[in-house]
């Protein structure tokens, strides 16, 4: 099975801090994430400054507070993306982060940044990912609060582009239910399947429910991505803190997403390698019921089926009655095809 690539969510889970974002980097790395991705926005050419938030956020930041004044609260500075991007060249993590504004994707690009992934919030935004996809650079594109015919369209915006420009990036999909967290009941795991078998691309998962379960059974579906929040506590204060894993968590999901590629395999039903010791233990042999000298001729009624199973197979009982002993067989030996003859 390929390597499931596994993207450690900061998101705005720095708090506006620098400090607590290199401490991020620092953790999604120890636990062995493919990449750490944050968000990247002006919070001017993101929200009204007039909008509410959304009901979740309510619940986990300050309730008079507006959606502006919470998101400019954890925005950084362009030059953070920069310290951060060749933080994670030390760390041998892959930097991302998710960009809401055409400004924000020159950054990220000039930067050096590979990937884009362009979030469920975007999906209906035509000049962003358009805008992105002129980068001629690999795209995520998840797909929360979206009808499959929403992805479609914006599927063909960035082959629009992309056919325009004679390139051809790789482009994943991101199936993803977008409440924070998400109930188990409506995470949908089957529409990884929907989606592969619909747009012919590889689909990942970007997940919201609590612990480790759902992203860990996505990949025994196939997911290719796994994108998760995580935080350094969650009982920080912020919109997103609450619905992500802590650090041990983390490293459980990464360990156990890790185990769940191991145990795939390559399909073919076999026994395994270290079966074989088993395999003689617990399967039947036919044995002879009686001391048997040299020249005599076995019955049906002087043989069993016993353990272990290292000699004839019980299958081949029949062909074996009426044959020729070879040798002196003591009672209750397993019958080799070496002591018998037609």
């Amino acid at each position: 099975m390929k390597k499931t690539f596994i993207i450690a969510e900061a998101g705005v889970n720095h708090n506006g801090d620098l400090r607590i974002a290199k401490k991020l980097v620092d953790i999604a790395a120890a636990a062995g994430a493919d990449a750490i991705k944050f968000q990247t926005f002006k919070t001017e050419n993101l929200v009204s400054r007039s909008a509410q938030k959304a009901e979740y956020q309510k619940t986990t930041t300050w309730k008079t507070e507006t959606q502006f004044e919470m998101l400019k609260k954890l925005e950084l500075p362009f030059y953070a993306y920069r310290e951060l991007f060749y933080y994670c060249k030390e760390k041998n993590i892959v930097f991302m982060s998710t960009p809401f504004d055409i400004e924000s994707v020159d950054m990220l690009d000039n930067l050096g940044m590979t990937i884009f992934k362009i979030p469920s919030g975007e999906i209906t935004n035509k000049p962003l990912i358009k805008y992105i996809a002129a980068k001629k650079k690999p795209v995520i594109l998840s797909t929360g609060m979206s009808y499959i015919g929403e992805v479609e369209k914006a599927i063909s915006w960035i082959n629009e582009i992309w056919n325009s420009l004679n390139v051809k990036p790789q482009l994943t999909l991101l199936h993803c239910v977008s409440n924070y967290p998400s109930a188990v009941e409506d995470v949908n795991l089957l529409a990884i399947k929907t989606m592969e078998m619909v747009f012919k691309l590889p689909v990942g998962y970007s997940d919201h429910t609590m612990g480790i379960e759902i992203p860990t059974a996505a990949v025994a579906m196939g997911a290719v991505v796994i994108e998760k929040h995580f935080t350094l506590d969650r009982n920080m204060s912020g919109p997103d803190h609450k619905a992500s894993l802590d650090p041990c968590e983390l490293n459980a999901m990464v360990k156990a997403i890790r185990n769940v590629e191991k145990a795939m395999g390559d399909g073919v039903k076999r026994p395994a390698s270290n079966e074989q010791d088993t395999r003689d233990m617990a399967r039947r042999s036919l044995v002879v019921k009686r001391d048997m000298k040299i020249g005599e001729i076995i019955s049906l009624d002087d043989i069993a089926i016993k353990r272990p199973g290292t000699g004839i197979k019980p299958e081949f009982m029949e062909v074996v009655a009426g044959m020729k002993i070879t040798r002196d067989i003591s009672s209750d030996s397993v019958i080799t095809w070496e002591m018998i003859k037609k």
